[in-house]
């Protein structure tokens, strides 16, 4: 239930959070266990980049050996990663409990009110892939079941990707949604990065010319979608097959109330090993949003949104903005018309906002 490292890391700094916080059960994790758990032992289990991650091993009241997954953070941008988390993994849960942990509970150290936690139930996981077929399937009926409460789009509490908060505000349209999301993903970034002319010119574009074109039309012209339940940051380092129950399993969420083709942006990279069969294989159990001829580029602008924050996530490595910087230059010269242009081309009333 942590992050699988790169072979080829693009973050070489220590992990902040000290490893001895997982060295022994805090009363107050101990406290969520099920009553007259007996702690065992407390082992490292998985890496990640910016916490701590552990297998509290216990005897259950009734003789019965079981096992909970631990992650630790550290300060309040800790405490919202697993706040987030388990509110992203309860929603998830409560939607397809085949598909997820259950999750238990988050909370603060007794020992100490700068560390905090996620406590969920162990799952025993395969190192191989998930099934294509059986995971999109099962992908794809989480989305298909999954509705907001509010009916827009956004999450009830702040979610994190990686360290960085995302935009979550309940917004009627996807097209404004995505618009308010991807313009803070581009503002983290330069924080992050420094400011570069052209990058600054080339996200000024994509806001006002490529995510009209490409979102609006969603929501115009008779089309519809919406809001479904995503886990947000579905590929291979988060995905995996259930021991027990041969199924796939699924962890780490960061939740957001989206159109359901945001899930699949992080299968877009080639250096993922979850890619386009996976891709293919959802589109065979959840049918393309019209128009279906933009699927593909909405994919890339859905990508973009995820790899610039990945790029905001390692600071001083700018391999990730190298590759938005192009992802950006081919949509907007594709786009240049914007939406207008495309709308009159179609004959279709254009729809201003």
């Amino acid at each position: 239930m942590a992050i699988t490292v790169d072979p080829e890391p693009v973050w070489d700094q220590p992990i902040d959070v000290p490893e001895k916080w997982i060295e022994s059960v805090d009363d107050n994790v101990a406290a969520r266990l099920p009553e007259g758990s007996q702690v065992k032992g407390i082992t490292p289990y998985g890496a990640s980049y910016w916490t701590r991650t552990a297998e509290i091993q216990t005897e259950q009241a009734d003789g019965a050996s079981q096992s909970f997954f631990l992650k630790v953070t550290q300060n309040e941008v800790g405490k919202a990663m697993v706040s987030g988390e388990y509110e992203s993994m309860k929603a998830l849960h409560t939607t397809s409990p085949d598909l997820t942990p259950e999750p238990i509970a988050w909370g603060t150290f007794a020992q100490a009110d700068h560390v905090h936690f996620f406590l969920c139930d162990f799952v025993d996981m395969t190192d191989d892939l998930p099934d294509v077929e059986a995971s999109m399937k099962m992908l794809a009926e989480l989305h298909a079941k999954s509705t907001s409460p509010t009916g827009k789009y956004g999450f009830h509490i702040p979610t994190l990707q990686g360290t960085v908060p995302q935009f979550t505000a309940w917004t009627e349209s996807w097209e404004d949604f995505f618009a308010k999301s991807i313009k803070l993903v581009f503002e983290n970034e330069e924080r992050s990065q420094g400011s570069d002319e052209e990058v600054q010119q080339l996200c000024k574009e994509t806001l006002s010319k490529v995510v009209p074109r490409l979102l609006r039309p969603l929501e115009t012209g008779g089309r519809h979608i919406e809001p479904r339940l995503i886990h947000g940051d579905i590929w291979d380092g988060n995905t995996s097959t259930n021991v027990a129950t041969s199924l796939p399993v699924i962890y780490d969420a960061t939740c957001i109330y989206a159109h359901n083709e945001l899930e699949l942006a992080p299968l877009r990279p080639v250096r993922h090993r979850m890619g386009k069969q996976y891709v293919k294989a959802y589109f065979r159990n959840y049918p393309i949003s019209p128009p279906e001829e933009d699927q593909d580029d909405r994919n890339a602008l859905y990508c973009l949104r995820w790899d610039m924050n990945c790029s905001t996530l390692y600071p001083g490595n700018l391999r990730y903005r190298k590759m938005c910087v192009e992802v950006m230059k081919t949509l907007t010269e594709k786009y240049a018309d914007g939406y207008e242009g495309w709308a009159k081309a179609r004959g279709e009333e254009v729809v201003s906002r």
